[in-house]
């Protein structure tokens, strides 16, 4: 008797349990003979674990995909590249948040994409720790909110980026950035737009910073409370701007951004830089 034949003598829900809960290694024929399988449940098994397979595939090609900027700079002898983004240029309150990663040569993280794009703050942590464990090195930088008041935005943005690359333990030999491109830095650096959905490198450097800048938010929820800090992440929600206008600003508030600079009633000269874009 075949392994397949052998198989095909378990329960289905022994199969569903084995390779589509446990997802292991389907054996060669096991696939096809479900289907032939004159039983409704293994043609269910079959149609699950066949759409699982492609699902599979998809992600493979996608992650092949995301990794094209740095093996092609893999190829030209490159071996430390760091991906860099930052966290955390809209928000009234609190850092703008910056990382950088260098990953091994070839390596993938399934579920790896642009922070924003991973709605989950449980799977985001994930994503995370793997990062952080399997990283040649990865750093973080920021810059407060005083920092953003007497530079503007995004100087603060490239400055916590700086910091986060000068932080890393092994010197990297060529950047990737998302958009931006670092000023009078030393380094050969390249920046791609929407670089945290088409990098491997940055989309690890975009958790990286999303997930320590929601994690010092929370921490400074508990030494502000009743701001909200902890739920919009500093961001101008209404209930934000609300708690602002009847609790007054805070240390951590941003004052030359619109909102808090009306509830301070002063009008400072710096303009809003970023206003109106997507959530960081």
């Amino acid at each position: 008797m075949s392994r397949v034949e052998d198989l095909l003598q378990q329960s289905l829900a022994a199969l569903t349990e084995r390779f589509l809960t446990q997802e292991q290694p389907l054996p060669s024929g096991l696939l096809d003979a479900l289907e032939a399988d004159p039983r409704q449940g293994a043609k269910t098994l079959a149609r699950r674990l066949r759409a699982r397979k492609e699902r599979n595939r998809a992600e493979g090609q996608r992650l092949r995909h995301l990794l094209r900027f740095e093996t092609e700079l893999w190829e030209q002898g490159y071996t430390h590249i760091a991906g860099v983004d930052e966290a955390g240029r809209g928000p009234l309150a609190g850092p703008v948040v910056a990382a950088a990663a260098i990953l091994p040569r070839g390596w993938r993280l399934e579920g790896l994409d642009d922070s924003k794009r991973i709605g989950d703050e449980a799977r985001r942590e994930e994503l995370a720790a793997a990062i952080q464990q399997e990283a040649v090195a990865w750093a973080v930088g920021k810059a407060e909110a005083e920092e953003i008041d007497a530079l503007n935005i995004r100087r603060a943005s490239l400055l916590a980026m700086r910091r986060a690359v000068e932080a890393l333990s092994v010197k990297p030999d060529h950047l990737l950035l998302d958009a931006f491109t670092l000023p009078d830095f030393p380094l050969p650096q390249r920046g791609i737009i929407k670089g945290d959905s088409l990098s491997m490198s940055i989309a690890a450097a975009s958790v990286l910073a999303k997930t320590t800048r929601d994690r010092w938010m929370r921490e400074l929820d508990a030494r502000y409370p009743g701001y909200g800090l902890a739920e919009h992440k500093g961001y101008p929600t209404a209930s934000h701007v609300q708690a602002i206008r009847e609790k007054g600003v805070l240390p951590i508030h941003r004052r030359s951004f619109g909102p808090v600079r009306e509830a301070l009633g002063s009008c400072s000269p710096q303009a809003d830089l970023f206003q109106g874009s997507e959530q960081r």
